[in-house]
């Protein structure tokens, strides 16, 4: 899988976790230069606080479009180390 935006690929892997109909890229496989922390959070009741990311490509900002869970609760912990996109990103095989 990879996750594209602003024509960058920001990460590739062959082992995301799908949850919800989102994958979940190891953290390793995300290039970690496009992204710059937010101070966004958000909570989900099985999952616990989500922390985000924006995507910055050249001069372009995606906000907020990148999240993880730093502390996942236990029913989540597959995504542990873990990043997902939305917002504009294109996830394709």
């Amino acid at each position: 899988m990879k996750a594209i935006w602003n024509k960058a690929i920001i990460a590739e892997s062959d082992n995301t976790v799908l949850v919800e109909g989102n994958h979940y890229f190891p953290a390793d496989s995300v290039k970690g230069q496009f992204l710059k922390e937010s101070n966004t959070h958000t909570f989900c009741s099985w999952k616990g606080e989500a922390s985000y990311y924006d995507i910055v490509v050249d001069d372009a900002i995606n906000r907020d479009a990148a999240w993880f869970y730093p502390d996942p609760k236990p029913k989540a912990l597959n995504i542990k180390n873990h990043l997902a996109f939305w917002r504009g990103v294109d996830v394709i095989q």
